[in-house]
């Protein structure tokens, strides 16, 4: 933890579910003091807070699950001005020595805040960004719909009627296609031609009213992320997908994320030392959130093919005898250090000059 643990100081382990969470308490020594089940509604919250406030002085509530069903209790304890800690669950060997139960898990996450084994700030999910994320959940599973139908659609065709297969599998343009067989009228489904008309009319229609929401929402996102981050938006390459994936990885408080190094390691572009006597060597990465981590190849992608400055750069290095892909590994590195300033360094307010008389 960062404060200093005393043995008069009183942490909490929350493991939580769907429907109740399960709490053990614990002193600074690491005496087991009592545990507590409460539904997860607010007034469980609020027996939960005097449940804990009745041992003494709470030092921290270290909770399982921060991003999921302890979501709203993180918000409930945050918002009481209790010191909330995310808890990672344990590795797998560790929980088949222990055993599993909600209370060993609860006892485990309050033992992990004790052991300064978990350290970190949950997200608060209560500004701009929880809206960008709520947009970009919908938009990416409306994408997902309308490629699926879009795939379903052209298959149908292929193996429709051979009238209906001659008439729409030459049409060029996914607008033509899509606008054409939305207009059908198959009338009565009395054979495998109307039964086909009607599907296909019927697959149209939900392409074009899921493009109608991926546009409405993507301008729904647009307008967030450029009040959320201006300064990103004119940086190269860098679209407005990227910015709301690494938004949505940050949170509503940066401020968590204590350095560039821990922000690298976050997304998973941080190499892995994996030296050994006279050997140094470094290891790809694949921990960290693999979203962001795409989001970050994307821009690299874009610089190397479009961006003057990044070309230059490609050349130098492959000069030197670095592969396309070691490139590709270090720009990502520099596109993390570019975003975590622009994102989580505390914008310097312009100092004010008086008018000399």
């Amino acid at each position: 933890m960062h404060q200093a643990t005393t043995s008069d100081a009183i942490i909490i382990g929350v493991d939580t579910h769907k429907d109740i969470h399960v709490a053990v308490a614990i002193t600074g020594l690491g005496a087991r003091l009592g545990t507590l089940s409460v539904p997860a509604t607010a007034a469980g919250y609020r027996q939960l807070i005097r449940w804990a406030d009745a041992y003494g002085s709470v030092q921290a509530f270290g909770i399982e699950g921060t991003g999921s069903y302890g979501a709203g209790l993180s918000r409930a304890l945050a918002s009481q001005g209790c010191h909330v800690i995310e808890v990672d669950r344990p590795n797998r060997r560790l929980r088949r020595q222990r055993g599993k139960s909600d209370t060993i898990d609860a006892e485990a996450a309050a033992r992990a805040v004790l052991a300064d084994e978990a350290n970190t700030s949950p997200k608060s999910g209560n500004g701009n960004v929880e809206m960008i994320r709520h947009l970009k959940i919908a938009r990416d599973t409306a994408l997902k719909a309308r490629t699926q139908a879009m795939v379903t659609l052209k298959t149908l065709i292929v193996n429709a009627p051979q009238p209906l297969r001659e008439e729409f599998i030459t049409m060029t343009g996914p607008m033509t296609l899509i606008r054409a067989l939305a207009a059908l009228r198959p009338g009565p489904i009395t054979s495998t031609t109307a039964s086909a008309k009607t599907v296909l009319r019927m697959l149209a229609r939900r392409w074009l009213a899921l493009d109608a929401e991926i546009r409405e929402l993507d301008d729904a996102l647009e307008r967030l992320v450029r009040r959320q981050a201006p300064d990103l938006m004119a940086a190269p390459g860098i679209a407005t997908g990227t910015i709301a994936e690494m938004l949505i990885v940050l949170g509503d408080n940066p401020e968590r994320i204590r350095s560039e190094a821990a922000f690298a390691k976050l997304c998973g572009v941080c190499p892995i030392p994996a030296s050994s006597g006279k050997t140094t060597r470094h290891r790809l990465n694949r921990g960290g959130n693999r979203r962001a981590n795409a989001a970050l190849h994307r821009v690299a992608v874009v610089r190397m093919r479009s961006h003057p400055e990044t070309k230059l750069y490609v050349q130098r290095r492959m000069a030197e005898g670095k592969s396309p892909r070691e490139i590709r590994r270090c720009l990502k590195r520099y596109i993390a250090r570019e975003i975590f300033n622009s994102l989580c360094k505390p914008k310097l307010r312009p100092k004010t000059v008086s008018n000399p008389s």
